[in-house]
């Protein structure tokens, strides 16, 4: 018997060895709760993944239930059906969902810092040049100007909304700076 024989077959013994009570009962919490978060899919996401028949009808029977009791014992039923199911590729999909959507809330989180420094430093709009050099600096300048005008008379925040609309076209993926292209044909 060769040294990697022995490997898998010692493997392929603590894989088939019965799990503790302990052990299965929190895998099956695990599914239980990766069934919860099914549910709270919106039906574009869940029509997205791969899921049995039977799940997807117990997913769809869940969001229809509306007392206490019923829908716990609805997740225990779907958690029970996701015990035959290959859970790996539905919470790879959920994980990239989740990191597209942190990603994007620190976007705009970024373009805000951007706005409120704008608006309140004046040493942030050459700051603001350095890094996004083809933006139009008239109309940014307006902006600035009459969000800072509408701050001080307490007015709707137009001007403001209006200048975050123009650093997200200005910094959005595809209107990288000017200066990169170049850098990187140097390289």
């Amino acid at each position: 018997m060769k040294p990697n024989e022995t490997n898998n077959a010692a493997e392929a013994d603590i894989e088939d060895s019965p799990l503790s009570k302990t052990k299965r009962k929190a895998a099956m919490d695990a599914l239980q709760d990766l069934g919860v978060t099914l549910v709270g899919l919106p039906k574009e996401r869940l029509a997205k993944l791969d899921l049995p028949e039977a799940l997807n009808d117990a997913i769809r029977e869940a969001k229809r239930i509306t007392a206490n009791g019923a829908i716990r014992r609805q997740m225990q039923y779907i958690g029970r059906l996701m015990r035959n199911v290959d859970t790996a590729p539905i919470i790879d999909q959920l994980q990239r969902w989740e990191g597209k959507h942190n990603a994007e809330t620190a976007y705009f989180h970024q373009l805000e810092r951007w706005r409120t420094r704008l608006i309140e430093e004046e040493a942030a709009l050459q700051d603001f040049m350095s890094h996004f050099p083809a933006v139009d600096i008239q109309q940014l300048r307006t902006l600035i100007r009459n969000a800072r005008r509408e701050a001080a008379a307490n007015k709707p925040p137009k001007s403001s909304r209006e200048l975050f609309k123009l650093l997200r076209e200005v910094t959005a993926p595809g209107a990288a700076p000017e200066e990169e292209p170049e850098d990187e044909a140097e390289e």
